[in-house]
């Protein structure tokens, strides 16, 4: 195969900018799709990536296109990648596998925080970026606004810049020629040893593993054996392929410069590691590719089986859904309240959302999640630095030399309107100013330093509703900076429930405390016998409520007589109110669970 008439290029952009819509047109236009089996986000093909309208996942897929411009046919393998903040995993390893990206920016939107972040990545990878405005067609379009911003804020000249319209197919066709002139073909030479990386997995059930590879040098066949860099694995392959018409489609040959597939009976997916290299087991190449910077996750937080019989069967999930989500880290633990789980960590709160909503639909599993903590660590008394993800590993007080929390570049695009309410929001959240710049005349880029934990539950969702849905933000992880930690600590009649257990900041402790006691008297039903909830720092109760018992007529049976055969009956049952407050444990629906998290 020429691999000049190849093209990798992958799909850009912030959350609902059009990307999934554009990938659409692509493959109608180019076949891939009979335009009678017409849909929408073809390559989202997760039940819950269509319902919440947004990609999750980065979907990979070959076309066919013959250019009528340059009268040749080209092929495009072509990646769909996911535009939230918590998915930036996706988006880095999928620019990997490219020479070039189409970055799509919203006519109505203009630019935002995303679109920025996406772009410098693709800037690092040294790719060939085709800056795309969409959605020309609607009524709020402002184009010589977003054509201004395009210019200013991303260095593009306006006749570099594409007008089109995903919804109703316009400039997609100048788009794809755009690909070919702008985009270079894939470098590598057929004849050198095989070298090959590892972009993407997913576990189908009756092949086993697939694995997505790039072919770097040389080329590959079904009967090449295969030996991986990292794992020292070797592999014989079953079939070899590549992703095409939304379907698997096998192939006698790969060879430098094509994007495929190949499955080895590959049945455990801890075999597989994202970003190993593939080379030839009897002519191995030299050296491993640089292969991806190893993710470290934001947000940590307990998964536990509702049912304890269902441990093996979340084991195999997770290690299944890790698979194809290399930025998902777990590890078992145990916890006084659930039993056995595990701890997991994520790279935003969409990012738990997701996996738990993926566990429990793909792998029929019911689960509870403890509140989540990010990372912090804590400088003991002999000066070692310990990172600690969990309350439970919070040295005594007295042990503590110095504690630290991971602080993050936060970037907001505002409208000029709402920057003083933002300002405020995000001070009062601990945030310390650093710049601003004005983008344009009614949008300000806005940058803040604030420590992550501020952030990771509800701060987007906050600033969407104080900029009435026009602000976007985008964030970074940068250093450690001392702090004042404390871990609160709820307890459900003197007894610590370790689920609602959680580190904070000092000075935040008390509200925190009253917010989590009254809503946990709300949530929690009425028992037998009464419920004492107290938040507590150590020894110290900085607040309580209490659950009343369910009230029961004990003297129903006594039509008359003597006040005594009251008085008895009164004192059994308090007797037995004491002996069940001693004993009895106190039922948590999970909704008290769930809607804690979004305290």
């Amino acid at each position: 195969m020429d691999k000049s008439l190849i093209r990798n290029f992958s799909i850009i952009a912030h959350i609902d900018h059009g990307k999934s819509t554009l990938a659409d047109r692509i493959l109608e236009l180019t076949g891939a799709v009979d335009i009678r089996h017409r849909g929408d986000q073809l390559l989202d093909d997760m039940d819950l990536e269509k319902e919440r309208g947004i990609t999750i996942k980065a979907s990979m897929v070959r076309l066919n296109y013959f250019s009528k411009k340059h009268n040749k046919e080209y092929i495009l393998n072509l990646i769909d990648t996911p535009g939230h903040v918590d998915f930036t995993y996706e988006v880095s390893k999928s620019l990997a596998a490219c020479e070039g990206a189409v970055l799509v920016i919203d006519a109505g939107q203009g630019i935002e925080a995303q679109t920025v972040g996406n772009f410098y990545l693709a800037m690092e990878n040294n790719l060939q970026v085709i800056p795309v405005i969409n959605k020309i067609d609607l009524a709020s379009a402002d184009l010589p606004r977003v054509e201004r911003q395009v210019e200013s804020v991303l260095g593009f000249k306006k006749e570099e810049v594409i007008l089109a319209s995903a919804k109703e197919g316009t400039g997609v066709i100048e788009i794809l020629d755009r690909i070919i002139e702008v985009i270079p073909a894939p470098q590598g030479d057929p004849d050198q040893l095989l070298k090959a990386l590892v972009f993407d997995c997913r576990f189908d059930p009756f092949k086993g593993v697939v694995v997505f590879v790039k072919i770097i040098e040389g080329s590959l066949n079904p009967k090449t054996p295969l030996k991986m860099f990292h794992s020292q694995a070797s592999y014989k392959i079953e079939e070899l392929g590549v992703f095409k018409n939304l379907k698997y489609d096998p192939v006698d040959l790969l060879t430098c410069g094509e994007v495929g597939y190949f499955t080895a009976n590959i049945r455990d997916a801890r075999d597989v590691i994202i970003g190993d290299t593939i080379t030839d087991f009897n002519n191995p190449c030299k050296e491993a590719m640089p292969g991806y910077r190893q993710v470290k996750p934001l947000v940590f937080c307990g998964v536990y089986p509702v049912n304890p019989a269902d441990f093996s069967q979340l084991r195999e999930a997770l290690h299944k859904l890790k698979l194809s989500d290399a930025s998902f880290v777990f590890e078992p633990e145990n916890s006084q309240s659930f039993g056995t789980g595990f701890r997991c960590g994520f790279l935003g709160l969409l990012h738990m959302e997701i996996v738990q909503e993926r566990l429990e639909r793909e792998y029929n599993l019911n689960l509870i999640l403890t509140v989540p903590n990010v990372v912090y660590r804590v400088r003991n008394k002999d000066g070692e630095l310990v990172e600690v993800d969990t309350p439970s590993k919070l040295p005594a007080s007295q042990d503590i030399q110095e504690a630290q929390e991971p602080f993050a570049s936060l970037l907001m695009i505002v409208p000029v309107d709402s920057i003083e309410a933002v300002c405020d929001f995000t001070k009062s959240r601990r945030g310390i100013f650093i710049s601003n710049e004005y983008l344009s005349e009614d949008r300000v880029k806005v940058v803040f330093q604030i420590p992550l934990s501020e952030i990771i539950v509800d701060f987007y969702d906050r600033v969407k509703s104080i900029t009435r849905g026009y602000g976007s933000l985008d964030y970074e992880f940068k250093e450690y900076l001392p702090t004042k930690l404390v871990k609160l600590d709820i307890m459900l009649n003197s007894q610590i429930c370790d689920a609602f257990s959680s580190l904070m900041f000092k000075d935040k402790a008390i509200s925190r405390a009253r917010l989590l006691v009254s809503k946990l008297q709300e949530l929690i039903p009425r028992q037998l016998f009464e419920v004492v909830i107290q938040a507590a720092i150590g020894s110290q109760i900085l607040a309580s409520e209490r659950v009343r018992p369910v009230g029961k007529h004990a003297t129903s049976k006594c039509s008359g007589g003597d006040i005594t055969r009251k008085r008895k009956l009164w004192d059994i049952q308090k007797q037995g109110k004491k002996r069940l407050k001693q004993f009895g444990k106190v039922e948590i629906p999970q909704e008290a669970f769930l809607e804690v998290l979004k305290i």
